[in-house]
Order: C-alpha cells, then sequence, then structure tokens
C-alpha cells in the first residue's frame, strides 16, 4: 500500500512540474513580446507668484526665514541650522544674511518680485535679514513688527507666607 501512495506522489510532482514548466514559458514569451517603453516623467509645473511674504523669526539661539504666498502656502525656508551653522553663531547677522540668500535661490524658481516682510522676535539678525532681503532685489511694500507682547500675562502667584 506504501509503494502505490509513493507512485501515486511521484505522478502528482511530475504533473505539477509539468504544468508549472509551461506556465513559466508562456510567461516569458508574453513579456518578450509586449514590451513597452517607459511612460515620460511630465514636467512639473511651478505657478509664477509675483506677490508673497517673508517671515522671519529671530530667536536668541536661531534665525529662520520663511516665503509664502499671500495664501499662506511655503514657496521655500531657510533656517541658520539647515545651512550648517552651530551654537551661538545661529543667531549671528550674518547667519540671517545667509539664510536669506539661499531662501531667495529657492524662491526665484517662482519669480516672486513683491514681498510683505514680518518680523517677529528679538534676535540680532532681524535687521540683517531685512536688509539682505533689500539687496536682493525684491520690493517690500511691508515691514510689520508682530512679536508677541504680554498684555499683563498670567495672575502672579500669591505672596508666600512665612
Amino acid at each position: 500500500m506504501t509503494e502505490e501512495k509513493i507512485e501515486k506522489k511521484e505522478e502528482k510532482t511530475q504533473e505539477i512540474d509539468e504544468k508549472s514548466t509551461d506556465v513559466a514559458i508562456e510567461k516569458k514569451t508574453d513579456s518578450s513580446e509586449e514590451k513597452k517603453p517607459a511612460p515620460k516623467k511630465k514636467k512639473k509645473i511651478r505657478p509664477q507668484v509675483l506677490k508673497g511674504q517673508a517671515h522671519i523669526q529671530c530667536t536668541y539661539n536661531n534665525t529662520l526665514l520663511t516665503f509664502s504666498d499671500m495664501g499662506g502656502k511655503v514657496l521655500a525656508w531657510a533656517s541658520a541650522g539647515s545651512m550648517g551653522f552651530k551654537g551661538a553663531k545661529k543667531a549671528t547677522p550674518y547667519a540671517a544674511t545667509q539664510i536669506v540668500n539661499a531662501a531667495t535661490e529657492k524662491v526665484s524658481r517662482y519669480g516672486l518680485q513683491e514681498i510683505d516682510v514680518f518680523v517677529k522676535g528679538v534676535g540680532s539678525g532681524r535687521e540683517a535679514a531685512i536688509r539682505a532681503l533689500v539687496n536682493n532685489n525684491f520690493d517690500i511694500n511691508l515691514i510689520k513688527d508682530i512679536t508677541p507682547i504680554p498684555h499683563n500675562g498670567c495672575r502672579p502667584r500669591k505672596p508666600r507666607r512665612v
């Protein structure tokens, strides 16, 4: 009885092998006949943005610049850390000018000409960043300081009783 089972198993494996080789041959012939060229990638169309906003955030530790369109969509950004400055050098006026140069290169693809500048923070790169924007041939319509200022702030703690 065991010999009969072994013979049946061998017959089944032979049938399976024959079927798989037939399928493999069919696949090879199908793929060689129908070779299609790879589809060409479409070029990404960038919309022309003539008027936008520049948001400069100057803190004691870093300087960030973000260019956006009038709707608030970010076009390009740069920061002192992304430019390779480390430590206390990130908050310097020189770093601010380098950030502006890098971000204007990125945003030049969009054709940005007129900008409104919004400055936030008290860092040393504020004025240097604005000067660098003027030097990079932007027409500046508005310079606005949007540094958050507390109007009396939180309620103070009650005095300690000893």
